[in-house]
């Protein structure tokens, strides 16, 4: 097939060796020729399609301006994405593009669009291109920086397994809330032999409470190992299956976005790190570029959507600058300085409303800007995430969020904070993914990220139908995401109370260690630890308890009195063996004024809106 769409083109006088034929006139052309016969080396010719299209009468002149064409030896011609990929694989490294192209359906038309849409606008994607090449150039500035960003994403790797493993038993384990060995089950049984692609976990073939223990474990250690500089691409790699199998076993208990932007993140970051065995703080290196771009991308969507969502949902809260009169005291885990910034006058508050939309929707544009405009983002929205941090217990998201804004800031900017220079001290080079490797895949992951990008927004374009389909077919491996924290703002805050009782006259509390109950108990520090449990409550109060099926499993293990669940608990208030009934009621809480604490000692205020749950009786 041809540029245009039409019937195999044969030349008759064949050349001695493959000859790709490209526009001398177009400056885009000549550039990627350059790579591509640096790339191969040896193999084909190329040649400029002016000097020697008479040689070749049998194809148009118009195809040739619009797509590179290769003639073969045997006299058939190839164009467009097909032509590329056949030269490239005179190297065995290229050889995968051209078995893809001839084996995935999905690949060879995504191939196909992406080359003759590129080549329908090469002038304008030229212009575009500027900034990626000044990019490449100065992503020497950004060695010692992304270096500590891997480092970084390592620990965090290490403290999101940590906090997981001392819950994942209560969550997932055999008698957790959500068992993953009965959810497995079902998936087997609806989906048969498909389930492995839709649900992508290494518990398909290790689902024990020891096999879940076990992949905490790995992961704890992996992420140490990362975090000094051991192995970073291949720990990353590990990591990241590992912590996406276990975001599949918890289910809804493992779907929060940071989650989510944590899954993402690392697996970009496997294609920044470098492929040596040890990844010293000084060596000398150079960032791939692509990487870069995609984790910038990512750390834009992130902070963009996150403003963009507010607005788009016509809140009056977001719209009026009142959304933090109510925040500190509704967000799901507020920590002591959460009630103390609640006592803030009203004007205040509306400031910082107003201050976090200009970051939120301000500052991801300098991102792509020059290197002050990338500091003052950094700067921005690391400011944010502090404030955030100190607000309000949100995992390590916050501390996720601010590692991403390590890309931003070059090595010049790391002098401000550190004493010794920061040029490579060896001549140590650590081994890097090839271009060919990471120029495909991030052309791909840049496209998907944009689609869903623009679907978010709800933005009038419309996708190529393939793209859809390997939207869905990559969807399952969560790393490649919307985001949009607090769309809508949670005017009042509903609290479920879980009881247990003997008789159905006495009715004793389970308290948590976390989210609010006793009016007294003072609210306390988590992050970046996540009790997920005390998380997920507060989404089943803000619905219906018909819309947490979940629910009625965790009541079910109390009345059971699983020890793997009532460890998730501050304590067991029946010791000596599980009560007979259980029930949920719903309360409305409130922090207390000055005044009311002063008086009564109490950090929240409360009043009892009726049952959330009716009683529920242990059958013999």
């Amino acid at each position: 097939m041809n540029a245009a769409g039409q019937g195999p083109i044969t030349v008759a006088r064949p050349p001695e060796r493959p000859t790709l034929l490209y526009d001398r006139e177009c400056g885009f052309c000549r550039r990627w020729i350059r790579r591509w016969r640096q790339a191969v080396r040896v193999g084909a010719r190329f040649e400029p399609y002016q000097t020697v299209a008479g040689k070749y009468p049998e194809i148009p002149s118009d195809h040739l301006a619009r797509a590179v064409h290769l003639v073969r030896t045997d006299g058939t011609v190839i164009s467009g994405a097909h032509a590329v990929f056949e030269v490239l694989a005179s190297r065995p490294a290229f050889g995968w593009l051209r078995a893809w192209y001839h084996v995935f359906r999905p690949f060879t038309a995504a191939s196909e669009w992406l080359y003759h849409a590129v080549a329908a606008n090469r002038m304008a994607i030229s212009q575009i291109e500027r900034p990626f090449r000044r990019w490449r150039a100065a992503a020497h500035g950004y060695r010692r920086s992304s270096v500590l960003f891997l480092r970084g994403l390592g620990l965090i790797y290490a403290i999101a397994f940590a906090s997981l493993w001392v819950q994942v038993d209560g969550l997932a384990g055999t008698r957790g809330i959500l068992p993953i060995t009965q959810m497995l089950e079902a998936v087997r049984a609806q989906f048969g032999d498909r389930g492995p692609a839709i649900f992508p976990t290494l518990c398909w073939w290790w689902n024990s409470d020891a096999a879940l223990q076990a992949m905490c474990i790995a992961g704890v250690a992996l992420g140490i190992i990362a975090s000094v500089g051991l192995c970073p691409a291949l720990c990353l790699a590990i990591l990241w299956i590992l912590y996406l199998s276990l975001c599949v076993a918890g289910g809804v208990l493992m779907n929060f976005q940071w989650d989510a932007l944590l899954l993402e993140t690392g697996f970009l970051a496997i294609w920044l790190a470098p492929l040596s065995l040890h990844h010293p703080l000084r060596s000398r290196w150079v960032p791939s570029p692509t990487a870069l771009f995609l984790l910038r991308w990512l750390l834009f969507r992130l902070m963009f959507l996150s403003g963009a969502v507010k607005l788009l949902s016509g809140d009056a809260a977001w719209w009026h600058l009142t959304a933090l009169d109510v925040h500190y005291e509704t967000q799901p885990l507020p920590n002591p300085i959460s009630w103390y910034a609640h006592q803030l006058p009203a004007w205040f508050d509306r400031i910082c409303v107003l201050v976090m939309f200009l970051i939120e929707l301000g500052a991801p544009f300098l991102i792509f800007g020059p290197r002050p405009a990338r500091r003052a983002a950094g700067a921005a929205i690391v400011a944010l995430m502090l404030l955030i941090f100190v607000t309000g217990n949100y995992t390590f998201f916050n501390m996720l969020t601010a590692s991403l804004c390590l890309t931003l800031i070059d090595d010049r900017a790391l002098r401000l904070f550190a004493r010794a220079p920061i040029t490579p001290r060896s001549a140590h080079r650590p081994t890097l993914w090839p271009p060919w490797v990471v120029g495909p895949i991030g052309a791909l992951l840049f496209l998907l990220a944009t689609q869903e990008f623009t679907a978010r927004l709800a933005l009038p374009f419309r996708w190529p139908p393939f793209m859809e389909r390997l939207q869905d077919a990559l969807a399952p491996f969560r790393s490649i995401n919307s985001y949009g924290l607090f769309p809508v703002m949670t005017p009042t805050r509903p609290e479920i109370i879980i009881e247990g009782s003997r008789d159905a006259i006495e009715w004793r509390p389970y308290e948590f260690r976390w989210k609010p109950g006793d009016p007294k108990r003072a609210p306390r520090f988590v992050a970046p630890h996540q009790p997920r449990l005390d998380w997920q409550m507060w989404f089943a109060a803000l619905d219906d308890v018909r819309h947490s099926p979940w629910f009625f499993r965790l009541l079910g293990r109390l009345i059971e009195g699983s020890p793997p669940v009532l460890a998730l608990l501050e304590r067991n208030p029946f010791p000596e063996g599980p009560p007979k009934y259980i029930r949920a009621e719903l309360y409305r809480y409130r922090f207390t004024t000055a005044a009311e604490r002063r008086n009564s000692d109490e950090w929240w205020h409360r009043e009892r809106l009726g049952p959330y749950c009716p009683v529920i009786q242990l059958r013999e």
